[in-house]
């Protein structure tokens, strides 16, 4: 994945949260459902400072990202 996330000096838990958010690895019809909570996280991490509520909303995006891609594998 080409990381255009702006993770230069951010915090560790900002760091590892985001590697999460890859999508290239699924299969193309999980891409589309992925990708675009990939597109909000980064979004954020660009534009909010690190702390605890960043945390805790891409953890939060991370498990909404997670409900949809187990969704989509259910879908004939």
């Amino acid at each position: 994945m080409e990381i255009t996330m702006n993770l230069i000096g951010r915090h560790p838990s900002t760091y590892q949260i985001s590697r999460y958010f890859e999508y290239e690895h699924l299969p193309t019809h999980l891409q589309a459902i992925s990708k675009p909570c990939h597109d909000l996280a980064e979004q954020m991490i660009n534009a909010l400072p690190d702390g605890p509520e960043v945390t805790a909303g891409l953890r939060k995006l991370l498990e909404a990202k997670d409900c949809f891609v187990r969704a989509a594998l259910d879908k004939p």
